[in-house]
């Protein structure tokens, strides 16, 4: 797909397109992102085989729901001209940082023993929050999910643990810089200032994370209550990168 991208950049497009006035589209224009955040979120559960063999069709069919019609309706100039503004000032930074923090927080191995217990996986993923905005929430899941696969390996009922774990390590955690989240790094690029997120979204995130490590902490001690699991035996050696 990058490569794709980059290989549209070069197409003899108008340097000097007009941009495309948003004020001009309606909400019917979103209907493909909507349309591929749905797919995303239920084909892999209702219909694996379909979206595992031909996710990249399904996209691609969304990105032509949207393309088309622009094209058609705004001309092929101006959508080509949006098309390689996307590509050059939003996407290709946006898979490069990607690239940048799935590279740096996957060469980051942490060693020791753990065990899972209420207090330690509320711990681990508040660790997890915090530097899921100085990290970014791909560098800071890669780094702790290890950590948190092992220390509760042992147990019979830790699916709670992972689904905690993407909503605040994976998600919430970010909401404080642009390195973090996604959304508010395309505003970054667009000109927003690095700390404004810092400044504006700290009293939210703080309220959204302790609600949720809150209700996990009671959660996972009435699953560690009812599961009384066999806890590993040995010497526990503390964590170390």
């Amino acid at each position: 797909m990058l490569r794709i991208g980059a290989m549209l950049t070069l197409l003899p497009l108008p340097a000097m397109a007009a941009a495309l006035d948003g004020t001009q589209l309606s909400l019917i224009w979103v209907v493909p992102f909507v349309g591929i955040l749905l797919s995303i979120a239920f084909m892999p559960l209702f219909t694996p085989h379909l979206w595992h063999h031909h996710y990249g069709k399904v996209a691609a069919g969304w990105a032509a729901l949207l393309l088309l019609p622009l094209a058609v309706v705004f001309g092929l100039e101006k959508a080509g001209g949006e098309i390689a503004y996307v590509l050059m000032q939003e996407y290709i930074p946006f898979i490069m940082l990607l690239l940048a923090l799935y590279t740096t927080g996957g060469g980051v191995l942490l060693k020791g023993t753990l065990v899972g217990t209420p207090a330690t996986n509320t711990a681990l993923l508040a660790i997890g929050t915090v530097l899921a905005s100085v990290m970014g929430t791909t560098g800071a899941s890669m780094l702790l999910i290890r950590p948190v696969l092992r220390a509760n390996a042992f147990r019979q009922q830790k699916t709670h643990v992972f689904v905690f774990f993407i909503f605040l390590v994976s998600n919430i955690g970010g909401s404080l810089t642009p390195i973090g989240d996604p959304p508010l790094y395309l505003g970054f690029l667009a000109g927003i200032s690095f700390f404004w997120p810092t400044t504006h979204l700290f009293g939210e995130f703080l309220v959204c994370a302790l609600v949720l490590l809150g209700i996990f902490y009671m959660i996972d001690s009435w699953a560690w209550a009812r599961e009384k699991p066999a806890v590993p035996g040995g010497v526990r050696e503390p964590l170390t990168v």
